[in-house]
């Protein structure tokens, strides 16, 4: 995997993450993916596997979705009730 700058994210997901109380958990995952500390938050492809769409754990319940640009910078778009 091509080494992280940075992980950004859409203007609406820290809203999203407000509502549902979930700003710390992520916080806390962006944290260890940024300092390769991946031991909850590993990453997995979506369906198909060809796409360059990818998800990591926020908890138990919810995935970020993401994508990486051409500066290798993780960009978050979307956060996914995984139930």
């Amino acid at each position: 995997m091509v080494k992280l700058r940075n992980i950004l994210e859409d203007e609406k997901i820290e809203e999203y993450l407000l509502k549902r109380n979930l700003l710390k958990q992520y916080k806390k995952a962006k944290i260890n993916i940024l300092n390769k500390i991946n031991s909850k938050n590993y990453f997995k492809e979506k369906n198909p596997k060809w796409s360059n769409i990818w998800y990591f754990r926020i908890n138990e319940q919810f995935r970020a979705i993401w994508t990486i640009d051409s500066e290798n910078d993780l960009l978050v778009y979307k956060i996914d009730n995984h139930q």
